[in-house]
């Protein structure tokens, strides 16, 4: 017997349906803006919080009682994880996965044993994509869990986990390009310090830079067509972690010489643990050419830690969603949930709740979204606010044709004090709002 043998497909059923393991607002071939609403979202499930994560916590043990999670050796756990995982991706109806290698497969005593693992379990997955039609969103290595990487995998103070951090992402990236994955994810949860008593700050960056590099330069060898995407995060597990939001990472990234070769994964929660709205960090990587794929969720106010639970406010991921069709869309990128239930939360009909419920506040955003652009009054006021700067002269002025002297004698020749005019905040506010009744 299936896991979720009792759970139904997901259908869309529309907003007036009784039925609580049905989409009320995700109708996957509704046309936004040209395109299907399934090609904006490019929905994704993550395997790591859904099959790996046990409901732990660090004051309280597992509460979740799956059946990979019970007795057996290793290796048959991992193939009934990857059976209920495909079970529960196609039920859900998501067009994408992702996944880290070590969520998939586990660790062995050797490194040759753990590449055994993955590589066989790899093939498994792949015989599940081909028979269910799911596709690989992105996948990464995990180089945080595994106490080797206490201090770090790139930025290790010790060259020879540096070279086992190596090992994880080549095979990990080369299984990504052989499932066709779309896109390859790192993220550093371990790359930061702790105290900077025993950091060597800058050391630690060129070691991060000399590994982005190496992955790069294996992408192009391998023939990888898919994104690169680093994730930022300000905090946690390390105290300080060096890519912090967005910004931080572009600015790394052009130290590195690598502005052109990778991309952000932004996950909602990390955006505002870096102190940050989710929009913010979306609108900057659009402003920098480096917006690739998004990680939906939300962190809890009144709590100071990544608590990874579903996106529920439709407003805010409204307008997160208006600065994605700004910018052009995600591209190679999607949606990914990186959300997990309640450790209260037990049943299996709790992993589709959670995701349902993820899924419609997405749609809802989208066709808000779709309306904020096809009314055009937002952009209009921002235009409108920004006109100076589009006459000649301003654009003479961004163009480097006009010095710092030519443009002090010109407000000495005119001698007039200029009025400033108001933003009108509230007015754009309200206006927001109103999409959103």
């Amino acid at each position: 017997m299936s896991y979720f043998e009792h759970i139904q497909p997901i259908r869309f059923e529309g907003a007036d349906s009784p039925n609580d393991l049905a989409f009320k607002h995700y109708d996957k071939d509704r046309i936004v803006l040209g395109r299907r609403m399934e090609e904006h979202l490019r929905f994704a499930v993550c395997y790591w919080h859904n099959f790996v994560w046990t409901g732990l916590d660090p004051f309280g043990g597992a509460t979740f009682e799956r059946p990979w999670f019970q007795g057996g050796s290793p290796m048959e756990l991992a193939q009934l994880k990857a059976d209920a995982a495909f079970e529960f991706f196609a039920k859900l109806g998501v067009p994408y996965y992702c996944f880290h290698d070590r969520d998939v497969a586990p660790e062995g005593s050797t490194p040759r044993e753990s590449q055994d693992n993955f590589k066989r379990i790899v093939d498994v997955l792949g015989e599940k994509q081909q028979a269910t039609g799911l596709k690989l969103l992105w996948g990464t290595a995990n180089l945080f869990s595994h106490r080797r990487f206490m201090s770090g995998a790139a930025s290790n103070p010790d060259p020879e986990i540096f070279k086992m951090a190596a090992l994880q992402v080549r095979d990990a990236l080369e299984a990504t390009l052989k499932l066709g994955g779309e896109n390859y994810v790192l993220w550093g949860g371990r790359e930061g310090y702790e105290t900077l008593l025993n950091t060597r700050l800058g050391q630690e960056l060129d070691q991060l830079g000399r590994f982005l590099n190496m992955v790069v330069e294996h992408k192009h060898k391998i023939g990888f067509k898919g994104a690169v995407l680093i994730e930022p995060k300000p905090r946690e597990p390390s105290k300080h972690q060096y890519d912090f939001d967005t910004a931080t990472v572009y600015g790394f990234l052009v130290r590195y010489g690598l502005e052109k070769e990778v991309k952000v994964n932004i996950e909602a929660n990390h955006a505002t643990l870096s102190g940050h709205s989710f929009e913010h960090e979306i609108a900057t990587a659009g402003a920098l050419g480096i917006l690739g794929s998004l990680d939906m969720n939300r962190g809890d106010p009144q709590l100071g830690w990544d608590t990874d639970q579903f996106p529920n406010n439709v407003p805010e991921t409204a307008v997160a969603l208006y600065e994605v069709l700004k910018a052009g869309g995600l591209g190679s990128g999607g949606l990914n949930f990186d959300a997990k239930v309640r450790r209260q939360s037990i049943d299996a009909a709790d992993l589709f709740h959670g995701h349902i419920g993820g899924m419609d506040v997405c749609a809802q955003a989208l066709l808000i979204a779709e309306k904020m652009i096809n009314d055009g009054r937002l952009q209009a006021a921002q235009d409108a606010r920004y006109a100076g700067w589009d006459t000649p002269a301003g654009q003479a002025i961004l163009n480097g044709q006009r010095s710092l002297t030519d443009l002090a004698d010109e407000v000495l020749a005119k001698n007039t004090d200029v009025a400033p005019v108001s933003g009108r905040q509230e007015v754009l506010e309200n206006l927001v709002n109103r999409f959103c009744a």
